[in-house]
């Protein structure tokens, strides 16, 4: 885990530092209709992080890992991230992050470790795990890592970097 977490962090301060200084016209550039621009994305990486850290919360004093799902294109409309000021945004995700890395990193061991056979990861991940498959809390931080740097390596792409 200790890999893992270096690892967050390392995206996350490289990302943030990547990403101060882009003009919002460019932030607010979608690369086709009905596609997300880079303040989308990472206002979709702020929810993410909001329904991540309530899950990696509870899920140390549960024996599941069930937890109920989001409309992802519903949260970025609603909480208008194209309007929002990209620095802040920027920030913001940058220090939920920090602190999902703090949560992660006071976890205990066991909590990590211990295999759980009742989970809706099939749904909820972004390397979806089928319900036959035991999983581990682990397992789940890490998934929510390969997502975050999934999208920022779009974020990226959208922005020529």
């Amino acid at each position: 885990m200790t890999d893992l977490l270096a690892r967050w962090r390392r995206s996350v301060d490289r990302a943030a530092a990547e990403l101060a200084d882009v003009p919002d016209r460019e932030a607010r550039r979608r690369p086709a209709l009905g596609k997300w621009s880079p303040k989308e994305i990472v206002g979709h990486l702020v929810d993410s992080a909001s329904h991540n850290h309530r899950r990696f919360v509870e899920a140390q004093g549960r024996a599941d890992l069930v937890f109920p799902g989001y409309q992802q294109d519903v949260w970025v409309q609603t909480q208008r991230y194209q309007a929002a000021d990209w620095p802040d945004l920027v920030r913001l995700w940058s220090a939920f992050n920090h602190h999902l890395i703090r949560v992660v990193a006071e976890m205990p061991a066991e909590a990590l470790s211990m295999p759980r056979a009742v989970h809706n990861l099939d749904e909820l991940a972004w390397r979806p795990v089928s319900r036959a498959e035991p999983v581990t809390l682990g397992w789940f931080v890490e998934d929510y890592v390969g997502h975050m740097e999934h999208h920022l390596a779009q974020v990226r792409q959208r922005l020529g970097t």
